[in-house]
């Protein structure tokens, strides 16, 4: 039983433009409830609780200043727009007590086990009066901490999010922001020139994925059970997956961790599901942008910055029956099209000129969408954090023993998590009944390569 203590606004500390702020395509895309998070602290020596949560709550007043448009709220434009409202009205600050120690909570995996740990914004309360970031702070009985975010998705992809903690740990240290920890705010840079145009390429991210043959709709899938697990793949195996999967299909360029590992788990996930030859299966997921574009965004910009791509013309006998490389440069070809800035550019004009862009919103890992699409069996969704600091989040007593999603909200939903020992953990959600073929398959196969 995890007790809330304490509840408070923070605020900017200073005053902030009052200003409604344009969202670009990128950000509606998105969906506009919290992606969770959740950080894992050792037990800090000689550091109560409550000064823990002091120096969150002052760090956070003034973090605030520099990242005024978090403190604002959304609002609805029409056509299934938002804008969000700079109207410092702030965001939730959360104390919390768990009488369990640390390791009652075990790998931390996203289910139901830590659900008190993260916080859950209230959806039934209008938009306007929601908070686009809530924190909480939660102390155990063996002295150690984590700190549970809700984050708007409309408001930060995961590098924005990234950003905006390691800026907001800086000044809880007691350092000083540099001018590359200052967030670049302006959306407008993303913005199609007029006049608009229709878009120029087909767009399949933007479509229906593909259902279970012999289906109408995803209704009994939707059903039934799925479970979470954290599965760690250790440095040596990453690189027998890259060494297989680049030697099987004879590249110049070795297949990065991200393209084999997830070249490895669909594989692995068609198995376990037992599919048959001609099941269409599509693997959904998002690259970063800021570096594509010509000019490119600054680095620090602050916002979403990812657009969505899926392999093309799949079938899971394919990506079963062939080498693992096969399923790696399905990822790779598809991970291409998110560095051709002319079909990036072309995503942007299908999003500013859809009449209705919430139905190309994606809601797959939203803390409350009730009305979430369904993203699982034959299908995944593989997001990554292996490019990303997700280490930096040190308050003043120390880096994160773990940081994780607080919850994976949708079957098929995966996460590829660094450590710092060079291994990566999948976080995956699968139906119940396929977990244990995929765990064999995702290690058997491992093991019974030869190298």
């Amino acid at each position: 039983m995890v007790t809330i203590t304490s509840s408070c606004t923070v605020t900017p500390s200073e005053p902030t433009p009052n200003i409604c702020m344009w969202l670009s395509g990128c950000d509606q895309t998105h969906p506009w409830t919290h992606a969770p998070t959740i950080y894992v602290y050792r037990p800090p020596p000689n550091l109560p609780s409550q000064d823990a949560f002091q120096t969150l709550k002052h760090s956070l007043h003034n973090i605030l200043v520099h990242y005024y448009p978090l403190a604002g709220r959304l609002r609805w434009i029409g056509g299934g727009r938002l804008e969000v409202d700079c109207n410092a009205k702030g965001v939730t600050l959360l104390q919390a007590h768990s009488p369990k120690p640390l390791n009652h909570y075990g790998d931390f995996k996203p289910d139901h086990t830590i659900t008190d740990l993260v916080p859950h914004p209230d959806y039934t309360k209008p938009m306007e009066d929601i908070p686009l970031i809530i924190a909480q702070l939660t102390s155990f009985s063996c002295g150690g901490l984590t700190i549970g975010l809700a984050l708007s998705h409309t408001m930060v992809d995961g590098v924005a999010a990234i950003h905006f903690v390691s800026s907001w740990a800086k000044l809880a240290r007691g350092e000083s922001l540099l001018e590359q920890d200052m967030p670049f705010l302006d959306r407008t840079v993303l913005k199609c020139p007029e006049p608009l145009r229709p878009p120029r390429f087909e767009h399949p991210e933007y479509k229906e994925m593909p259902l279970l043959l012999g289906t109408s709709e995803a209704t009994e899938e939707q059903k039934k059970e799925s479970t979470v697990e954290l599965l760690k793949l250790t440095k040596e195996q990453v690189e027998k997956i890259r060494k297989e999967a680049t030697e099987s299909m004879n590249v110049k360029t070795a297949y990065t961790r991200y393209e084999a590992v997830s070249g490895h788990i669909w594989r692995s996930a068609c198995k376990a599901r037992k599919h048959e030859y001609n099941q269409p299966t599509l693997v959904r997921i998002t690259g970063d942008i800021r570096s594509r574009l010509n000019p490119p965004l600054p680095p620090n910009f602050v916002g979403n910055a990812i657009l969505r791509t899926v392999p093309r013309n799949v079938i899971a006998g394919e990506v079963m029956s062939k080498a693992l490389g096969y399923a790696a440069q399905k990822m790779r070809d598809a991970i291409a099209l998110v560095k051709d800035e002319e079909y990036l550019r072309d995503q942007l004009y299908l999003i500013e000129t859809a009449e209705d862009v919430s139905r190309l919103r994606m809601g797959f890992h939203s803390l409350g969408c009730s009305k979430t699409p369904y993203f699982g069996n034959p299908n995944l969704t593989i997001g990554t954090w292996t490019s990303m600091g997700v280490y930096d989040a040190d308050f003043g007593w120390g880096k994160p023993l773990y940081m994780g999603p607080g919850v994976l909200g949708g079957e098929g939903k995966i996460f590829i998590i660094p450590s710092e020992d060079g291994s990566l953990i999948v976080a995956i959600r699968l139906q119940t009944a396929h977990m244990p073929d995929f765990k064999k398959f995702l290690y058997e196969d491992l093991i019974s390569t030869a190298f």
